[in-house]
């Protein structure tokens, strides 16, 4: 088993790429602590994981609060001594609309989720890391960072520094033996945010009109991502930080 007993936190694990991961890490042998604001859910994707036989426990946390987050970090340490591995998967973008249409609060919220929360996540994570020696963050940003579309500019910017934010990152905790990388999925027209990305239903023109764009012929799947996560978590990839994996298909414009 490629992660097995390292204790990983994935946010956002209630549903979609999030839920992916947790099962996919937890099917490597992980200990996984699951995160999502939506109890319900979240707590549905970890006992779905111990049906299965694995490890997961969950715990709600809004990752935009500091006072949940330092809970969340601290939850993992109580019940295995230690954090090996946080994903940052939580996310949210505002409708796709022309930028002077998006609202202030919607702009603060797309950046507090999306941008905030990795910097929390460092703020309650990383102390730990170093105490254990080491460890590991894996920030899911987008192709939006790097190939932004028209009607998405705030959500782009935010991706587009998760990006930067991860590789400084990864500058700045190399010395402690922290590697900080971030994956780049494509559209996913199955995801729960996918009408917002869209700027409405996801009908078969939407549909059509985002695969066109991707050579291979397909969307991801949640499974694409988390198998990029599974290796950036594993000790195969124990010489890699500060790089973006794109889960993308090639997507050309």
């Amino acid at each position: 088993m490629r992660v097995r007993d390292k204790v990983i936190i994935v946010t956002g694990a209630g549903s979609g790429i999030g839920e992916g991961i947790a099962r996919r890490l937890a099917a490597e042998g992980a200990r996984v602590l699951a995160n999502d604001i939506d109890e319900a859910a979240g707590g549905r994707v970890a006992e779905a994981i111990r049906d299965g036989g694995g490890q997961a426990d969950f715990q709600r946390a809004d990752v935009t609060r500091s006072a949940d987050v330092a809970a969340l970090v601290a939850r993992a340490v109580q019940l295995h001594g230690r954090l090996d591995v946080v994903v940052n998967n939580a996310g949210w973008t505002h409708r796709n609309r022309p930028m002077l249409e998006v609202s202030e609060e919607e702009f603060d919220r797309v950046y507090a989720v999306n941008v905030k929360s990795i910097y929390l996540s460092a703020v309650h994570a990383v102390p730990v890391m170093r105490a254990g020696g080491g460890g590991s963050f894996i920030n899911i940003a987008s192709t939006a960072g790097i190939r932004p579309r028209p009607g998405l500019t705030w959500y782009n910017g935010s991706k587009g520094a998760v990006i930067t934010t991860s590789k400084s990152m990864a500058a700045e905790l190399g010395p402690d033996n922290i590697r900080v990388n971030c994956i780049n999925p494509v559209f996913n027209p199955d995801t729960g945010l996918a009408a917002e990305f869209a700027g409405g239903p996801v009908d078969e023109a939407r549909r059509a009109k985002f695969l066109a764009t991707i050579p291979l012929g397909r969307f991801s799947t949640a499974l694409d991502v988390a198998n990029a996560a599974l290796y950036l978590a594993s000790d195969e990839a124990a010489f890699i930080s500060g790089t973006c994996i794109e889960v993308d298909g090639a997507r050309c414009v």
